[in-house]
């Protein structure tokens, strides 16, 4: 019966996630492969979610959010963006970052369409975008620096292109795009008309005191730019599964339509909790960022010790590894190899590129450190006594 499956899902393997995760379990490695704190985030926010589900309704809430929850995200644009957001025509609460992306993916794309990609890129994209019968259209970003060229952006871009997704701060790589890279991508838009989709679910996760700088904010990209956020990702409750959309009206009713049609709802007491968790003080995000940082350079330090050479990673919780600094060439059999015999997972970056890219890099390793200290100094350890024995 396989041959009546939609090729798009059918044909491609399992995702690397639960793959490694699964081969993890199997092995009894430590899993640094899946991104998801070993930690839930902040009590207060637990508390009244557990209140809001005992206090009730536990009924649909709106389509597009409630409204406590999209009146939060606009405070939220203006306090750390200087963005001013209709909170009722402008945003959209969507069943985690992953929905609101095929929602924008579904809302704007049609047969016909082309969207452009910039690889390694996190890895719903490509199916989703696919799943509409729209075209992708690849960039790949060049290590190790993992710079946006102007000249391949432009010569990805056709006159059947609708859109541009970027990621910043970037999953797997740990980037955040210069100022450079984000005009390059505005000039583009604004040159040929497109859409910019933007997954900033890592924009309170920077480091080293750089800002995150959302591309709406640039000249005459306040109309045709949507930016996606996540609550599991700025308050480490990723199994939450509540995502939002801003972007200016026209948009947000397309993924609205979109929306309505995958999830249509997200459950209200978890969206109340999350209304609240966005007003927490600057004192909240600024241990959350320095605890990731430290975590970062502990990872980092455990890894180079290890011998492998390490990547710069100016956010999210990845960091990216050359495996030939081991004696290493296959990423994929390198995280295979360890998990099973270091007892740490990782996994390759190769997984980020589109099946049909034959010149993935073949190096590279990306290894989550949102975990528990003692966590990471035992993988460190794990994987230096590893690498001294071969």
């Amino acid at each position: 019966m396989t041959h009546l499956l939609n090729p798009v899902f059918s044909d491609r393997p399992q995702s690397i996630f639960p793959t490694m995760s699964a081969l993890a379990r199997k092995h009894g490695a430590i899993n640094l492969g899946q991104g998801f704190p070993d930690e839930d985030g902040p009590a207060e926010i637990l508390e009244l979610t557990a209140r809001a589900i005992i206090e009730g309704p536990n009924q649909y809430a709106p389509v597009e959010g409630i409204p406590e929850l999209r009146e939060a995200l606009a405070r939220d644009n203006k306090r750390f963006y200087n963005l001013d957001i209709n909170a009722e025509t402008e945003t959209l609460v969507t069943s985690g970052a992953t929905e609101a992306l095929a929602a924008a993916f579904f809302g704007f794309l049609e047969p016909g369409d082309e969207a452009v990609l910039l690889a390694p890129f996190y890895e719903c994209y490509a199916p989703q975008i696919e799943a509409t019968g729209a075209t992708i259209r690849f960039v790949n970003l060049e290590p190790p620096a993992w710079r946006l060229d102007e000249d391949a952006l432009e010569a990805a871009i056709t006159d059947k292109t609708k859109l541009i997704v970027i990621n910043t701060p970037h999953n797997p790589l740990g980037k955040v795009m210069t100022a450079d890279e984000l005009e390059l991508v505005a000039a583009a838009a604004r040159r040929h008309d497109l859409i910019v989709i933007c997954d900033e679910v890592y924009e309170h996760l920077i480091f080293d005191d750089r800002p995150h700088v959302p591309l709406m904010r640039l000249p005459e990209m306040r109309a045709r730019t949507i930016r996606i956020g996540s609550a599991g990702k700025t308050f480490s409750l990723t199994g939450f599964r509540i995502g939002y959309v801003t972007g200016p009206a026209e948009l947000i009713t397309g993924v609205m339509k979109a929306h309505q049609h995958l999830a249509y709802t997200s459950p209200a007491p978890l969206q109340k909790a999350v209304a609240m968790g966005l007003g927490l003080g600057d004192d909240y995000y600024a241990r959350f960022v320095a605890d990731m940082q430290n975590k970062r350079d502990l990872m980092d330090a455990g890894l180079r010790a290890a011998g492998f050479e390490t990547l710069p990673c100016e956010g999210t919780y990845f960091i990216t590894v050359d495996i030939r600094s081991v004696g290493r060439d296959d990423d994929a059999a390198f995280c295979r190899e360890i998990t099973e015999k270091a007892k740490v997972a990782a996994v390759p970056i190769s997984a980020f590129y589109h099946p049909s890219q034959n010149d993935a890099p073949r190096h590279y390793a990306r290894f989550c450190f949102c975990k528990k200290p003692e966590v990471l100094e035992e993988a460190a350890q794990r994987l230096g006594a590893y690498f001294g024995s071969t």
